[in-house]
């Protein structure tokens, strides 16, 4: 173990890491982020679940720092009475869940029909065309879509209780094309290489090749994907609450915590959307700066030599 961690702390990962502030700054506050998110049961000050706890004469109080605010709660309560930053913490543990297991979804289709498409060539044609049909529509047309039909065949108290796992099904179905196209184009470049050719001589199946030979040659650019996908999942979680498809107010998001406060803004209480706002804006901000990083660091021609 020792030797495995002092590997690590000489790699060039660590090396570069460390010397580039921006990737390091956004590790850390994305670390305080997420560890508030999924720590929200012991850094939250209220649960914003329990409803015995809720007192809806408190909705719509503003921040403590304001004339009639109280340090009960920080910053503010929204229109139900729940506590500003109580709720944010809960919703952003929600967003994250969201956006990561959309992205597990996209990898797994998108990895599995790249890897067809590019080493078995009488599937290339078919699955390829499949994806440009899914790519010839807008993610949130396809979103909008499944989410009004299933609210229409369930219910909307229903659809409640099945929001959450429905929105990672969703998004997931509607951006898989990014990663079959790219391992795809891993695949093709890769099967041509010499240790592809000497599994085929030693007899190893065409899935042995593929999972345990070219897979993990394809994973570098699908790495850089996913922290893309991430950030764009939270933002297309968060488009589709202000259309009304995302989660319940219930179980609020930080997408369906800005809807909620939207109708107030122009009435003075604005920070029922600002405050999640800013933390949607800032939890995507770091991961799509880390994305960079790590795209940066993965090109030869940038950070090797």
């Amino acid at each position: 173990m020792s030797l495995r961690w002092r590997q690590l702390k000489e790699s060039d990962f660590v090396y570069y890491f460390f010397r580039d502030p921006v990737a390091y700054v956004s590790f850390a506050i994305l670390l305080v982020l997420v560890i508030s998110a999924f720590g929200a049961p012991l850094f939250a000050p209220h649960d914003p679940y329990d409803q015995t706890t809720i007192d809806i004469m408190d909705s719509e109080l503003p921040p403590a720092w304001k004339d009639e605010g109280t340090a009960k709660f920080l910053l503010g309560t929204d229109d139900m009475g729940r506590d500003m930053f109580s709720t944010m913490l809960y919703g952003m543990r929600i967003s994250i869940i969201i956006g990561l297991g959309a992205v597990a979804l996209q990898a797994f289709i998108g990895i599995i029909i790249g890897l067809l498409s590019g080493y078995i060539k009488r599937f290339d044609t078919i699955l390829m065309r499949i994806a440009d049909v899914q790519l010839s529509f807008s993610t949130y047309m396809i979103a909008i879509f499944i989410g009004a039909t299933c609210q229409m065949m369930f219910g909307v108290a229903n659809y409640e209780k099945i929001a959450a796992p429905l929105l990672i099904l969703i998004i997931g179905l509607a951006e898989w094309p990014q990663y079959a196209r790219t391992v795809r184009a891993s695949v093709l470049a890769e099967r041509k290489k010499e240790y592809v050719e000497a599994a085929r001589v030693i007899g190893l199946s065409k899935i042995r090749i593929m999972w345990r030979h070219i897979l993990p040659n394809t994973l570098s650019p699908v790495l850089v994907i996913s922290t893309v996908q991430v950030a764009n999942a939270i933002m297309s979680e968060a488009a589709l609450s202000f259309l009304g498809l995302g989660m319940p107010q219930s179980k609020p998001s930080l997408g369906s915590l800005i809807t909620a406060g939207f109708e107030y803004i122009f009435s003075g209480t604005w920070w029922i959307t600002i405050f999640p706002g800013i933390l949607l804006v800032l939890l995507i901000l770091v991961i799509n700066l880390l994305g960079d990083w790590v795209r940066d660091y993965l090109n030869p021609k940038l950070y090797k030599g």
